[in-house]
């Protein structure tokens, strides 16, 4: 074992003792794996809270760090702080040394790394999606993209919808809707710039559309048509010669032969009727 990183200076539980690590970080892998093993057994039989319990448990998170860099190195072309991703995979690894048996009879490494692997996925998944959704759709994007790379491979074409259900057991709905869900991954600034454009520079919220204030009115139109239908032939005339030809109450009066007051008093019981028919649809 390294010298430097190791005195024979123990702490002592009954008959036993566990060597004092002077650097745990420092320790070579191959003594990390031995010493670990000494840890574990110890760790086992001390009482949890005791001093002794504590310098077992933190000198087995710093001897076997080197995994969780080596595990977040696997990770490093995904993007984000390289720093926050090791913070992550040292969760992983408390976890598994707080949930690691001798008994097993299997190398902590192997036992470790998956929780640390785990941990680090989880954190890109809940945290890469620009947009969230709901984990399943997460899952589905990753098959999604192995399945589209397999057939198009396999075919020399891009893949269609009944192709990729097919392989991945789902619908064909399904399918759609992870293919939705995966434009949510990542988003672009409206204020990113799209070259290319005859005047110059733009940003991408100069090609969005604005809303249309007409289009709130569709669903009164639908509404309402059903209600003039079932007026009688003279309130629709009345209707139609107030909005359509927008003549005035005097004008209409005319048109009927009538005053403009009775024009005015017919209109308003018109309109009070149809009114209620609107909300009486809401």
């Amino acid at each position: 074992m390294t010298t430097t990183a190791i005195s024979r200076t123990s702490v002592e539980h009954g008959t036993d003792e566990l060597p004092e690590v002077a650097d745990p970080q420092k320790v070579a892998p191959k003594d990390a794996r031995e010493l670990s093993k000494l840890f574990f057994d110890q760790l086992a039989v001390l009482e949890e809270g005791t001093p002794e319990y504590q310098y077992a448990r933190n000198t087995l998170i710093e001897m076997n760090m080197s995994l969780v860099r080596y595990a977040a190195g696997r990770f490093r072309n995904r993007g984000g702080d390289m720093e926050d991703v090791v913070q992550v995979g040292m969760i992983g690894l408390i976890k598994a040394i707080d949930r690691f048996e001798l008994s097993r009879e299997v190398e902590f490494t192997t036992f470790a790394v998956p929780y640390i692997v785990g941990e680090i996925k989880r954190f890109f998944r809940d945290t890469s999606w620009a947009v969230h959704v709901p984990r399943r759709l997460q899952e589905a994007r990753t098959e999604l993209a192995r399945a589209t790379e397999e057939l198009s491979t396999r075919l020399g074409r891009s893949p269609k919808v009944s192709e990729l259900a097919a392989l991945m057991n789902l619908t064909e709905e399904e399918v759609i809707e992870a293919r939705m869900a995966s434009n949510g991954y990542r988003s672009a600034s409206l204020d990113a710039a799209i070259n290319g454009n005859e005047d110059g520079e733009a940003a991408l919220a100069d090609f969005l559309g604005a809303e249309d204030p007409a289009m709130e009115l569709v669903e009164d139109f639908h509404a309402l048509a059903p209600l003039i239908e079932q007026l009688d032939e003279r309130d629709r005339q009345i209707i139609h010669l107030r909005f359509v030809e927008e003549l005035t109450q005097s004008q209409i009066g005319e048109r009927l032969g009538c005053s403009q007051m009775h024009v005015s008093r017919l209109l308003a019981r018109v309109l009070a009727r149809l009114r209620e028919g609107m909300l009486a649809t809401r």
